[in-house]
């Protein structure tokens, strides 16, 4: 692994540090784009009114505008009908100056996820989680990668945690998550495991992980007694706690006193997951100019 972190305190990955320096490179690109008449353009959807979502299309908003690209938000009644939504999907795939889609996620129980998702226009599926996209992926042909398994990569890349050859443990099986960051490591030449919550002997699957990312969706269900010294510990899951507090899928205090590297919650993950969709939505404009 490049450089000579041992067992703890961990170096801390800066995800909003790293945000900010991968936003100076869209500027860039987005000002070339600007140059030939054409600005990228990010559509997002939301059916009802969950708070989470709303911070982080707020958030959102606030990092298009920093880059420079065009957003709009288009939200839909909670008890809106499947076909009314699904017109306002058809009327972004066809509107041209929209270059990318998002529909937050969870959407109500009465909508087919599936069905709506998938009815997003390819080109434009810039969260990365169409069948098209995730078969491209499988395929080693990524179009448009999950924007939080590709923050995941980004926050390594840049910290200099080297993956080829590593051993890779990734703790989360969804289909957001889990199963394309194992695909994208396994595209960097680490070995990977696909662990979860009901993996019998946990632990010692974790701590023969050089890099361990942790996206099960439990709040510290990782604890420092599981982490191989000196690993790169990813924690990708952001819980509420009964007290209103944040607190990700990895123990932070006892983690950081064994790993390498670890990831802040809030302010590891997050931060790349927006820098990622709209890296994604720069990109597909690019591929259409080309």
């Amino acid at each position: 692994m490049t450089g000579a972190a041992g067992a703890g305190p961990a170096k801390i990955i800066d995800g909003t540090a790293i945000s900010r320096e991968i936003y100076a490179g869209l500027k860039e690109r987005v000002a070339v784009l600007g140059r030939a008449n054409v600005r990228p353009g990010l559509a997002a959807v939301q059916v009802g009114d969950n708070p989470a979502s709303k911070i982080y299309l707020r958030n959102k908003v606030r990092a298009c505008d920093e880059v420079g690209v065009y957003s709009e938000l288009h939200h839909l009644a909670a008890d809106s009908p499947q076909d009314v939504v699904l017109a306002a999907l058809d009327q972004l795939n066809r509107n041209p100056r929209v270059h990318g889609i998002l529909l937050q996620l969870p959407l109500p129980q009465h909508l087919d996820a599936e069905r709506v998702m998938q009815s997003i226009a390819p080109e434009k599926d810039v969260d990365g989680l169409t069948w098209g996209s995730l078969g491209s992926l499988v395929a080693g042909h990524a179009v448009f990668e999950p924007c939080t398994p590709a923050g995941v990569i980004a926050l390594l890349e840049r910290s200099g945690v080297a993956m080829d050859r590593r051993h890779a443990v990734v703790v989360g099986r969804s289909v957001i998550v889990g199963k394309p960051a194992a695909l994208m490591l396994m595209a960097q030449g680490a070995t990977v495991t696909i662990c979860h919550s009901h993996t019998r002997g946990l632990a010692d699957h974790t701590r023969r992980a050089d890099i361990l990312v942790a996206a099960v969706g439990r709040p510290r269900f990782i604890t420092g007694e599981m982490v191989k010294p000196g690993a790169a510990v990813i924690d990708v899951g952001i819980n509420r706690l009964p007290d209103g507090k944040l607190a990700g899928d990895v123990d932070f205090q006892s983690a950081r006193n064994v790993a390498g590297w670890i990831t802040p919650v809030p302010g590891g993950v997050g931060p790349m997951t927006i820098a990622m969709l709209i890296s994604n939505t720069v990109r597909a404009v690019e591929r259409a100019q080309q």
